[in-house]
Parts: structure tokens; sequence; C-alpha cells
């Protein structure tokens, strides 16, 4: 018997024998994530969002959030600043923050202000749909996005936020994405480049609710 043959042989005597081990069904529904050192959802996101490269802003109340806001757009130093969601630009009409409620000149866009529908804590993702007025061009051409949200709308994870806007719509929005930090690739010699094709930074403003407690 040549060296091929002896190979086969073996492999067919292995396979005649009954396995030793008993096989176990793996569950589907087991969490295959380690348990968070912490269950505060807020500190949570807070530190997944500056492992992808986040900025991350805890506000006490919408005083606090203006206040904030206005310092880093004041460090930007520019004006080119977009607000098209109504509920926003309610809370900054309060201030002399100047900002544009229309697409007008929106190549010009350094700056785009929008709600969210959800924070995931879990891996700092910001989830936004097309059912928000702010659309999908507000989050993705100004070099900076600024995210404002309440503790409310944090979520563990993403099967947990995917359930709520379940509970929310009765029809799903016809577009989910998952922000997951500023755009980046290292298609280019491996090296990492933020904003590449999108946002050079994400902001992120947290504001306490009540709902939120």
């Amino acid at each position: 018997m040549d060296d091929r043959s002896k190979i086969i042989a073996n492999i067919q005597n292995a396979l005649k024998k009954e396995s030793s081990k008993k096989s176990h069904k793996p569950d589907f529904t087991a969490n295959i994530y380690t348990k968070p050192a912490h269950d505060d959802l807020a500190i949570l996101f807070a530190e997944n969002l500056k492992n992808i490269q986040g900025n991350f802003c805890f506000c006490e109340d919408e005083k606090d959030f203006l206040m904030n806001l206005s310092a880093l757009i004041q460090h930007k130093k520019t004006t080119d600043v977009y607000v098209w969601e109504k509920e926003l630009q309610n809370i900054l009409d309060l201030t002399d923050i100047i900002y544009k409620k229309n697409d007008e000149d929106f190549l010009k866009a350094e700056i785009g202000i929008t709600t969210c529908e959800m924070l995931i804590a879990r891996d700092g993702g910001v989830l936004v749909s097309s059912r928000q007025k702010a659309g999908r061009r507000l989050t993705v051409y100004p070099h900076i996005h600024i995210v404002v949200a309440f503790t409310s709308q944090l979520v563990y994870d993403v099967e947990t936020a995917l359930g709520k806007m379940r509970q929310k719509y009765k029809n799903m929005p016809s577009m989910m994405s998952f922000i997951n930090g500023p755009s980046r690739t290292a298609d280019i010699e491996k090296t990492l480049v933020l904003g590449a094709h999108g946002p050079k930074e994400l902001h992120v403003f947290l504001i306490e609710d009540m709902l939120g407690e």
C-alpha cells in the first residue's frame, strides 16, 4: 500500500469511529458580548464613543447645552452652521448662535447639527433614520457633525434600539444608519485617515432629561 492509500485508509477508519464527545446545539440566544464594567449607559456610551474618535459632552440641561455648543462653534471659527430640525431651531433661537435653516450655499457647510433616533451605549454608535427632518445630507456632508440627544434615548445595544424603533413607527423608516465615529478609511498604505468620505469630526451632546432618570 502506497502512502496515499494509507492516508485515505486512515481517514476512512477515523470517520467510522463514533465520536467520544457529545455534540451540543448552539445557543443562539446567548449574549456573545462580555458584561460591561458598570450599568451607567451614559458612561458606557461616552467611553465607547471616545474609543472610536468621537467627542462627548454631557449637559445638565438645555442651558448648559447651549453654553457648550456656543463655545464649540466659536472655537471652530465658522458661521456655516446648518440646522434643519424645528425642535433644534427653537432651542438655538434662545441664543445668538448664527445658523442656516435651509440648504442655501450648502456646499459651504462646515457644521451640521441634528438630532438622532437613539444612542447605542455598547459601541458608542448613533442611530439616525430617514424619518428625521434633517434628512441624510446633514449627517454626511458637513465636515463636523454635531448630534444632540437626551438621556432617555440611550439604549444598551442594537437589538434594543431596533425593538424601540418598531414600537415607535408603525412602518419602519426606509433608511436607518448607525454612525460609529468620524468617517474613516485605511485603504491608502494602511494609514488611518479621518473624514475621507464624510464628517471629520463627530460631537455628541447628551442632555439630561426627566425621562432618562
